[in-house]
């Protein structure tokens, strides 16, 4: 169960306890959709681990990928990813293919039984949100979508100040 609770909801310390509140609620509720996540995928016809499918997520959206590239993309060491693809290969997930013009390149890319595991992933990950998303009533759903919206613009407005040497402490720089 969440403990998500807001502003304004009879807690003293200030903005930065309030903060603090509800970042934890917001770490349960995370860790809760991780669960559901996990638990969806795992329903498919074959399962595989976290790590096999942001392989095959990577190498869907990246197609032709060497293993270093692979590797750097998902930021784990290269024997790793050597593992990783061994596995997805001999699932008959992954296939490799020397690269057309560099010879000493290999190529990384889904066979169709990855695409389709793939799919199948995605959907039963859906209707498990879906499922979520139904008990709630259309103002909430609408408060989750506006409050997300707002949570990835702010992550992403930080991720530019940081990149440029700046700060960001939070979703506003007013007292």
């Amino acid at each position: 169960m969440t403990r998500l609770g807001g502003f304004g909801d009879g807690q003293t310390g200030g903005r930065g306890e309030e903060l603090r509140s509800l970042a934890l609620g917001i770490f349960d509720a995370v860790d809760d959709l991780s669960n559901l996540w996990s638990e969806a995928a795992q329903q498919a016809s074959l399962r595989l681990s976290p790590h096999q499918l942001r392989a095959l997520r990577v190498l869907e959206s990246e197609p032709g990928l060497n293993l270093t590239s692979l590797a750097e993309g998902m930021e784990i060491g290269l024997p790793t990813a050597s593992r990783l693809c061994d596995r997805l290969e001999a699932a008959g997930l992954v296939e490799r293919a020397l690269h057309p013009r560099k010879r000493r390149e290999v190529q990384l890319s889904l066979t169709g039984h990855g695409r389709q595991v793939l799919g199948e992933v995605a959907s039963l990950r859906s209707q498990a949100l879906a499922a979520v998303l139904a008990a709630m009533t259309p103002a909430e759903r609408e408060a989750l979508s506006r409050g997300m919206q707002a949570f990835f613009s702010a992550q992403h407005t930080g991720t530019a100040r940081r990149a440029r040497g700046g700060r960001h402490s939070g979703p506003s720089a007013a007292p």
